[in-house]
């Protein structure tokens, strides 16, 4: 660690820690994609994201590199986890065009809203009944709703979530969503669903993308087309739900100020990366990106939000998370269940 000179009146000059730059951090963070990334090359079943938020949570307790990741790396696997989430929320965009949502149908596409706001509705009231900490119920609703560890990201921006909060959602989501696919292609023939119904089955009741597409290239392309175009619906709500939370959080804090005591700076009504998020969206839809263009963002995409997870998951810590572990596996058993529950039905009454 570098080191300073101070000196104080006529005191001899002593030297202080210089606090560390975010450089090794993101350096790191670096590191664990590409760790993750040849994960993925070895086992493709295992999506990249996955592989880096495990990787991250390894690294915050291996005894090695425990205190490098806690200490002089923390600056820049917080950076990670916050700004490049950001932009990779907003290249997220570019996978989804208002043609495919509608080539769909509009009954799928009220069949998702339906599932989205259930699940989020419903995993909130039971997280705050099981009187989880903090933003907890909060951001396990959104990651199990929307997008996973995506989403989490995202609406922690605006909450301004503890950090601890959001690796602990990042955690549980990750985890059940990994379970998730070895399980449903076993429930895939016993439920009666054909190859397209239980893609859309996927698609409404997955977390991550990556582990939608993991899980529905079991069934073959009609599924994992179905699955991946029905995921991405549900990613498109995430700039409406993130727009409603900083209106809470606008509302919250004007009734928690005093008259004469401004509450400080507010949250915009639509942070910056969700508007980036809707343009991309519809600059896709106009289609002037070319498939090459799209490739590469991508890419990148993946990378962004592999870093960021890195990032988060580096934040995981097993004992305080054991602490309230029987609550939270509890919220996570719940919001599954409902979540493959309103979308079993709802794909059963769509097609």
């Amino acid at each position: 660690m570098a080191l300073t000179t101070t000196r104080t009146g006529s005191a001899p000059a002593r030297l202080t820690p210089k606090a560390p730059g975010k450089v090794p951090g993101l350096a790191t963070a670096a590191a664990g994609v590409a760790i993750a990334w040849a994960v993925h090359l070895l086992v493709p079943a295992v999506p990249m994201l996955t592989a880096a938020v495990v990787l991250g949570i390894a690294a915050a307790h291996a005894p090695g590199v425990r205190a490098w990741v806690r200490g002089g790396a923390r600056p820049g696997l917080t950076l990670a986890g916050k700004r490049l989430m950001r932009i990779g929320v907003v290249l997220l965009g570019l996978k989804l065009s208002l043609d495919d949502v509608l080539g769909l149908g509009w009954a799928t596409v009220a069949m998702v809203v339906a599932v989205v706001a259930a699940t989020f509705a419903g995993t909130l009231w039971l997280g705050r009944r099981l009187g989880l900490r903090g933003d907890q119920p909060l951001l396990i609703a959104t990651g199990y709703s929307i997008c996973g560890a995506s989403a989490i990201g995202a609406v922690s921006e605006v909450s301004g979530s503890d950090e601890e909060d959001v690796a602990t959602s990042v955690a549980l989501v990750t985890l059940c969503g990994t379970l998730a696919i070895a399980v449903l292609p076993l429930l895939h023939h016993p439920l009666g669903l054909d190859d397209a119904q239980f893609g859309r089955w996927v698609g409404a009741g997955v977390h991550d993308v990556g582990q939608v597409v993991a899980t529905a290239q079991t069934a073959g392309p009609v599924a994992l087309t179905d699955a991946v175009l029905v995921k991405l619906m549900r990613v498109a709500l995430l700039a409406p739900l993130v727009a409603a939370v900083a209106v809470s959080v606008r509302k919250r804090r004007r009734s928690a100020a005093s008259p004469a005591k401004p509450s400080g700076k507010r949250p915009p009504l639509v942070p910056l990366f969700a508007l980036g998020f809707l343009a991309m969206v519809a600059v896709r839809t106009t289609g002037w990106i070319p498939a090459a263009g799209l490739d590469l963002a991508a890419h990148a995409q993946e990378l962004l939000l592999a870093a960021a997870l890195f990032g988060l998951g580096s934040a995981v810590h097993l004992p305080s998370l054991a602490r309230t572990g029987g609550r939270v596996a509890a919220l996570g058993l719940c919001s599954w269940v409902v979540i493959a529950g309103a979308s079993y039905g709802g794909v059963l009454l769509t097609t």
